[in-house]
This record gives C-alpha cells, sequence and structure tokens, in this order.
C-alpha cells in the first residue's frame, strides 16, 4: 500500500508540471496493474480522482450545444421546462438503477431521427450536475457517429478502437467536466455488427469499470430497428432507455421493439421526444 500511495504522489507532482498528464496516467496504469494485493475498495479511495485528472479534458462552446438542443450544460436554462424534464429523467434512472444495483445503461430508438443521442447528451450533463457520480458515455452508434459533430470535437482513434484493442480508453477520453467522460467515434467503422459480437468486448467494458469505477456507464446504441447493432451489444448492459419521436414513430414500432429488448435486458422505459403538442397540465 505504501507503494502504491508514492507512485500516486508522484502521478500528481507529475500532472502539475507541463506535459505532466500523460505521464500521469502510465503512472497510475503501472499501481493498478500491479495491485494484486490492494483491496479494489482501497484504490478507489486513493486513486479514482488521480485516474479521471488524468484524461484529456475539452471545454463546450455554449452556443454550439444551444444550436444542438443540449439545454443541461451551464446555469442559464436550467429553469427551461426542457431542462427541468431531463432533471425528472435523469432522477428517475438515478432511482431505478440505484434500487437495482445497475451501472450500464443503453439509450437506443427503433429508428433514426428520433433524437436518441440528443437524449443522451442532455441526460450525461444532467447527471454531471452532481460532483459525487461520476459516468463515462461511450458511442457504440459506429454507422453513423454524431456526439463528436454536435461537441464540435475532431479526432482520429474512438471508442471504436478502444472495443478492438487499438486504443485504450485512457487515451481517447474527452472530458468536460471532472466527472463526466466521453468515448467519441470520429468516423464511421467498417463491420461495427461483428465488432460488437466480439468476445474483446466484455473484458474492455470490465477493464474501464476496474480503471475509473464510473457510478454509470451510458451507451449511445444505433436504432434497433435499422440493423443488428444494437441487439449484437444489448446483452452487455443492466438496462435500456428507448427514445420515440412523435409522428415519427409508430406504436407498432415500440411494440416490437420492447418485446426485442425485453427478452435480453431491462426496459426502463420509453422517452417521447420532440412532441411539440402537450397540454398545459400534463406532468
Amino acid at each position: 500500500m505504501d507503494k502504491i500511495q508514492a507512485a500516486i504522489a508522484k502521478a500528481r507532482a507529475d500532472r502539475e508540471q507541463a506535459g505532466g498528464r500523460a505521464k500521469a496516467q502510465r503512472i497510475v496504469s503501472r499501481v493498478l496493474e500491479k495491485g494484486e494485493h490492494t483491496s479494489p475498495s482501497q484504490l478507489v479511495k486513493v486513486d479514482r480522482e488521480t485516474v479521471w485528472n488524468s484524461l484529456s479534458s475539452f471545454k463546450p462552446v455554449p452556443k454550439q450545444l444551444a444550436r444542438q438542443r443540449i439545454v443541461t450544460f451551464g446555469n442559464q436554462n436550467q429553469s427551461k421546462p426542457e431542462a427541468v424534464a431531463f432533471g425528472k429523467l435523469r432522477t428517475k434512472i438515478l432511482h431505478q438503477m440505484r434500487t437495482n444495483g445497475w451501472r450500464r445503461l443503453a439509450i437506443t430508438s427503433p429508428g433514426d431521427g428520433c433524437g436518441k443521442s440528443t437524449v443522451v447528451l442532455n441526460l450525461a450533463f444532467a447527471i454531471a450536475r452532481q460532483p459525487e457520480l461520476h459516468s463515462v458515455v461511450a458511442e457504440i452508434d459506429m454507422r453513423q457517429p454524431s456526439l463528436a459533430k454536435t461537441l464540435g470535437l475532431h479526432g482520429g482513434a474512438g471508442f471504436s478502437d478502444v472495443m478492438n484493442g487499438d486504443a485504450d480508453f485512457g487515451d481517447i477520453a474527452m472530458c468536460p467536466r471532472q466527472n463526466l467522460a466521453f468515448g467519441l467515434n470520429y468516423s464511421r467503422t467498417e463491420n461495427p455488427a461483428e465488432l460488437l459480437q466480439s468476445s474483446s468486448i466484455v473484458p474492455v467494458l470490465s477493464q474501464i469499470e476496474s480503471r475509473y469505477d464510473p457510478d454509470l456507464m451510458i451507451f449511445d446504441l444505433p436504432p434497433l430497428l435499422d440493423s443488428d447493432d444494437a441487439m449484437s451489444f444489448i446483452d452487455q448492459v443492466d438496462c435500456v432507455l428507448l427514445v420515440a419521436a412523435a409522428g415519427k414513430t409508430s406504436l407498432r414500432e415500440i411494440d416490437v421493439c420492447e418485446q426485442e429488448l425485453s427478452a435480453q435486458t431491462n426496459v426502463l422505459g420509453v422517452v417521447l421526444n420532440k412532441c411539440r403538442y402537450v397540454d398545459d397540465d400534463y406532468n
């Protein structure tokens, strides 16, 4: 334990120097790999802050997010009805997941254009407003990745490279806040269904959970009815939220999706998005 504490202290000192971020991450990785005599709970108490601080950070542009209907970032929008709605959704989801001991949440939709990625981002920023909660958002929609564009980011290696073993999550993660990390994709991935069914997925996700100890992992899945990508991954999560679009998604599509999802995992419920005509008394 003394060696681990010494290594963590050295990592913190290195991070304060120019270029210290990458070095701190390497030191912490070596500590975690050699911590066979230390319990996971001890490691979490000592190093979670250091591990998360070693990740790359970025500052979202409020106007960019506003154009993309991301209303839960910043303080100026929190009294707006749409921000309040996401706050209620956050509370319901966290309560349900805590009650059941769940940590992995998938969000999908029957088809494209339902706004599931917008829901993912709004929910993630709403949860990040609670500083004691650490969340990882992983983009599993590899045919039409959109999160990076919405956030105004550009890059090379993405979360698909992490899943196939070509990159480490710590090298590609981007943090808009110290308790929120994104694993994004910047381009389309070939044969995503095959990758999502690969045996490498289980150890990759387990390693992320072991190293970064997120309270919640949110997965932005592809639309359920457009391909078999989502169903290839759905058994890796504890629960799923279905996003439907008013005037676009049919009741039959919702019914089919609920049946398919409930056969593989727990269905939290359905979010009705893009509903423009709601009575003032509707809760």
